[in-house]
């Protein structure tokens, strides 16, 4: 892994995972899954898109232009699971990952 790419997937994770298990989301960042689920297509779904659907959120933008959203969504116990999307520099949503709420999280 080259140097830039170590230092942004670092920046990445200090950026979005102190904040992201500690506190409720903030107000327009919390999705619902099955929303979610249904409008968010890799390949396929655009910013705009993503903007009209959910609005704004969390977002870090890289040196090459590509961003990473942060969505979340409510989950039993008061927990919530993560949904974090790669953006391009063409801002077509390039991958999806999801992370479930696990039980040793703190309850916001």
């Amino acid at each position: 892994m080259s140097a830039r790419r170590m230092l942004a997937a670092t920046t990445l994770a200090a950026v979005l995972l102190p904040g992201c298990a500690t506190r409720a989301p903030e107000p327009g960042t919390s999705v619902a899954e099955t929303r979610f689920d249904t409008l968010v297509v890799p390949g396929r779904t655009t910013r705009a898109e993503l903007l009209a659907a959910f609005g704004p959120t969390k977002t870090v933008v890289f040196d090459s232009g590509m961003e990473a959203w942060l969505y979340t969504a409510p989950a039993a116990g008061g927990r919530h699971t993560e949904l974090v999307l790669l953006v391009g520099r063409d801002g077509i949503v390039r991958k999806l990952r999801k992370r479930p709420a696990y039980p040793t999280d703190p309850v916001p």
